[in-house]
């Protein structure tokens, strides 16, 4: 069981690990070990996260989601399979903890009426400057 925040946490059996040969370092050790982990969890499914909070996480997963809302995290930046398979467990728990703050609402305001009679004053002194900058008129 992997605690998240306060009201969330996650049982080992949701999550789904299989190790497959990583590209980069590490010469002929390369070849033969796998290495790099491939971190599945099914948001959409998942009976440990709240509605709200799975909506918001498959909306910030992006590319790394399938389209029946499993989320594929792959991680092979370290050499041995323990550091990835730790890496990609802490990137799954961090998108989990973004996605459990609920965004604040934003109320809309009114821009206040002096501010928009300043605005006009303004305006009509600019204009009344730039008008005076024109050629003199003998009338």
């Amino acid at each position: 069981m992997h605690r998240i925040t306060n009201s969330i946490s996650i049982d080992d059996s949701e999550l789904e690990e299989s190790f497959v040969r990583s590209s980069g370092p590490g010469g002929q050790n390369v070849n033969k070990v796998s290495s790099a982990v491939q971190l599945r969890f099914d948001a959409r499914r998942s009976p440990s996260l709240p509605n709200d909070v799975a909506i918001r996480l498959m909306k910030l997963a992006g590319s790394k989601l399938t389209k029946e809302g499993v989320i594929v995290i792959v991680a092979q930046e370290y050499r041995d399979q323990s550091r990835n398979r730790a890496e990609a467990r802490e990137r799954l728990f961090d998108m989990i903890r973004q996605a459990a703050v609920k965004p604040t609402v934003r109320r809309e305001t009114k821009v206040p009426k002096s501010e928009k009679k300043k605005r006009v004053e303004g305006k009509k002194r600019r204009s009344e400057i730039k008008a005076g900058r024109g050629k003199a008129r003998w009338d």
